[in-house]
């Protein structure tokens, strides 16, 4: 499989794209978010509208994938998803690939109800699976030789220098976004490379077999 040859990853880029188009002629976006769109606290509770209005809770983190709040939000994910996704489904295969955007977009969205379960605020976006992406990739095609510590593996000490990176990096994006951490979900950016992080070798495994 080529890097251009990523039907997992066109496909996704191609169904945000044109849900966003056909949500903004409709005019059904903001519908769609509270339908839609991951709500941390309607774990256990029909908060925001009538049941019956929305889809089950359980499957928002994923629906909440394809949705964007904007232009430009939309056209950045976009560019990350297809520059890293097709460059990663080659060695990983598609059924890995897959799995490794759904759980991305899975342990986001966790990640951003433990930061705050009892938020009605709307979470939409495919970070979560995007971040996954990334860690993958910064494993994958990291260059450098790390060091094990003592009894720790050299490729989980790499693992805990990329989440300590990557966590110290969306906590500085919040504090210049006035400290609330404005409309940027960066909790799910978390849960999500930790996915990423801990999944990289297993779906290599997957995809290769051996240990």
């Amino acid at each position: 499989m080529k890097p251009q040859h990523a039907p997992v990853v066109t496909g996704f880029a191609i169904a945000c794209t044109l849900l966003f188009i056909v949500l903004s002629i409709t005019g059904y976006q903001q519908q769609a978010f509270i339908g839609a769109g991951f709500i941390p606290a309607r774990f256990g509770a029909e908060l925001i509208a009538p049941p019956g209005t929305m889809l089950p809770f359980f499957l928002t983190p994923l629906s909440s994938a394809f949705l964007h709040g904007g232009v430009l939000h939309l056209a950045f994910n976009m560019m990350v998803l297809l520059f890293l996704g097709r460059q990663l489904e080659a060695p990983l295969g598609s059924g890995p690939m897959a799995v490794l955007l759904i759980a991305g977009a899975y342990a986001g969205s966790l990640a951003q109800w433990i930061a705050d379960p009892a938020s009605t605020t709307v979470v939409v976006g495919a970070s979560g699976a995007i971040s996954a992406l990334i860690a993958v990739y910064a494993l994958i095609f990291s260059r450098s030789r790390t060091q094990a510590i003592g009894p720790i593996p050299g490729h989980w000490v790499r693992a805990l220098w990329l989440a300590a990176a990557w966590i110290g990096l969306q906590l500085l994006i919040g504090i210049a976004g006035g400290g609330g951490f404005g409309n940027i979900a960066i909790w799910a950016h978390v849960g999500g490379f930790l996915a990423g992080l801990l999944l990289a070798r297993p779906l290599l495994r997957w995809r290769f077999g051996g240990r």
